[in-house]
């Protein structure tokens, strides 16, 4: 009898190759692109498995946005000691790992920057940063950076500020110049010489202070209503010496040149030297002396003697 169950253990029982098979390690394959994004790297980074193992903690991640790598022969250990044979089948030389990130651009810092120096003294800046790259925070990040301290020099414009991306970050340092700037009226669209100015031709740029022209006009109620003397282009401020009032008396214009004292006016038929708006002096000469003088055009076709003298 008892030889009969030792026979007949030996046909069930399985062949050794499977026994240790059954208790060989897990073959597993590295992941062509490891990205995480929590700050701790884990088998289940690497491999891509689940269970017990997928959880075991071997590296610190990178800061968010950069890559680190690993020992392969450290890794190979890892995976051992939990179960898992990979067995790096490509020879590689390092194990690189990408920590995933929420990027913050120039752009965003810029404005960060300027509604801090807006918040101090109330003005709008146009701030330029000196070498900065986007900033990277943790995807899980919630909120903005925040400007932990800044330093501005009113007079040269130059500013330095720290930046703390998200809670435990070491603060980014960033430096750069920041330019007053206000809104300047500007056309909306060209105008031809000669044309007079609408309040519906009129748009606002922002500019740099100091490259505002002291003869820039600010007030776009003192260019509506007014004549361009020239052709003007659309996004540029506009000088006083741009506009004047419409033409009222055009140049080799005949008016009636009025010339008036205490209880005398006199009347001549004048020729105007130069084009002239209302209540505009100008110079016309008196076909009946050809003698030159300065009038004021007091509307079409009639100027009155301000001041008079030899031609």
């Amino acid at each position: 009898m008892k030889t009969v169950l030792f026979a007949l253990a030996l046909v069930l029982a399985p062949p050794p190759q499977i026994l240790a098979t059954a208790f060989a390690d897990e073959a597993v394959m590295l992941r062509s692109d490891i990205r995480v994004e929590a700050d701790m790297v884990t088998l289940g980074d690497l491999f891509g498995i689940t269970g017990e193992a997928a959880d075991v903690v071997i590296a610190r991640a990178p800061e968010p946005g950069r890559r680190t790598s690993l020992d392969p022969d450290y890794v190979r250990q890892q995976a051992r000691n939990n179960g898992l044979a990979w067995a790096n089948a490509n020879q590689l030389r390092r194990v690189t790992i990408e920590r995933a990130s929420r990027m913050i651009d120039t752009g965003l810092l810029t404005e960060m920057i300027a509604a801090e120096l807006n918040m101090r003294d109330g003005n709008e800046y146009e701030v330029q940063l000196s070498g900065a790259g986007a900033l990277h925070m943790p995807v899980e990040a919630r909120g903005l950076p925040e400007i932990s301290q800044m330093d501005f020099s009113s007079r040269t414009g130059v500013f330095q500020a720290e930046l703390v991306a998200y809670d435990g970050a070491t603060p980014v340092r960033l430096s750069g110049r920041a330019f007053a700037t206000l809104e300047v009226p500007v056309l909306a669209r060209p105008i031809p010489a000669g044309q007079v100015i609408e309040h519906s031709d009129i748009d606002w740029i922002s500019v740099r202070a100091d490259r505002v022209r002291a003869d820039a006009m600010m007030n776009p109620d003192n260019m509506a209503g007014l004549e361009a003397r020239r052709a003007l282009r659309p996004g540029e401020p506009v000088r006083a010496y741009d506009l004047q009032a419409p033409v009222v008396v055009a140049r080799g214009e005949t008016v009636n040149l009025v010339f008036s004292v205490p209880g005398l006016t006199l009347t001549a038929r004048a020729r105007a030297l130069e084009d002239a708006g209302e209540n505009e002096i100008a110079r016309f000469v008196n076909l009946q002396s050809n003698r030159t003088v300065d009038a004021m055009v007091e509307g079409p076709g009639r100027a009155r003697v301000v001041t008079a003298g030899p031609s």
